[in-house]
């Protein structure tokens, strides 16, 4: 198990380093950020002495070894737009992205796995074809044009709900219903797949054939044996969620991380963005490393076999 875990890390360590390097270099390919900061009319002693106050008129590996060596000395830069220590910006947004994703990943199992356990189980009855409809339903619509569509029928039409904001518990349940539809619609139908082919092994007539009651067939025996996809489902939306939660936040004004590493993009504020793919990416990976553990405390066989992996 040792052995699992440093074999992630290592891989997370290389993953990490890669994709942030990746967007250093590519920010400073895609344009100016003086051009952008900077009102027009700006004369060249004036840029320049711009470009050499935030260190952008020094060859780019020497910037990139800057990058990184302040890294390590726990300095992650000033905002080229605010003028604040970046980790103090994000520390601002953080909160209210992380209480989004996690309140959608709650409601994402909470209804996909049950659904996906009732039409499993109930596959051949009016119960089973409606939760594979609805699944269908909401699996198909992304979650922009849900969002718009909330906003206009509970907030403009019932007034029942605020439209933006997020101060309130009231400003969290549209934006998690368009967040959670698309991906426990996604979860229940892995689940029910899962179960499936569970369902139809002999241990499970084995349970049957032992008189344990239906519940404990299907929870204990089914649903313990059919847990690796869905966890892997699980893994899989949580990085997912990332990148769909930039444009809900953007839709209902939710002013969490998103929206900060959106208008850095825009604006070429790279210490912003390049802290942004630093805590995302790190985010990503640590979760995908619990998800691996999670498979080897499930199954033995993914712990033996993972140092090659």
């Amino acid at each position: 198990m040792v052995n699992f875990v440093m074999f992630r890390l290592i891989r997370m360590c290389v993953t990490i380093f890669a994709l942030v390097s990746i967007v250093f270099f590519a920010t400073r390919f895609t344009g100016d950020a003086i051009d952008y900061l900077m009102p027009e009319g700006l004369d060249p002693a004036g840029r320049s002495a711009m470009m050499a106050y935030w260190g952008l008129d020094r060859p780019l590996l020497d910037q990139y070894i800057l990058f990184w060596r302040s890294i390590f000395d726990g300095h992650f830069g000033l905002s080229l737009l605010e003028r604040r220590p970046v980790e103090i910006i994000f520390g601002e947004r953080v909160t209210r992205s992380l209480l989004l994703l996690v309140g959608t990943l709650l409601v994402t199992i909470i209804i996909g796995v049950p659904a996906g356990i009732a039409a499993a189980v109930w596959r051949k009855s009016t119960l089973g074809s409606v939760i594979l409809a609805v699944a269908f339903i909401g699996y198909s619509i992304p979650n922009f044009i849900l969002a718009i569509m909330l906003i206009l029928i509970f907030s403009f039409t019932l007034h029942w709900l605020p439209s933006s904001g997020a101060t309130t518990l009231a400003h969290f349940i549209m934006p998690t219903m368009a967040l959670a539809s698309y991906f426990a619609a996604a979860l229940a139908r892995y689940t029910r797949n899962a179960m499936l082919d569970v369902l139809s092994q002999d241990y499970i007539r084995t349970a049957r054939a032992k008189g344990l009651s239906e519940s404990t067939v299907i929870l204990r025996h089914g649903l313990r044996n059919a847990l690796i996809p869905v966890v892997t489902v699980i893994g899989l939306q949580i990085t997912t969620l990332v990148s769909g939660a930039v444009v809900v936040e953007t839709v209902f004004a939710w002013n969490g991380v998103g929206d900060l590493l959106v208008g850095a993009t825009l604006r070429r504020d790279y210490p912003v963005l390049q802290f942004g793919v630093l805590v995302v990416a790190s985010a990503v990976v640590i979760v995908n490393i619990l998800i691996d553990c999670t498979y080897a405390a499930l199954d033995p066989r993914v712990r033996l076999s993972g140092g090659a992996a």
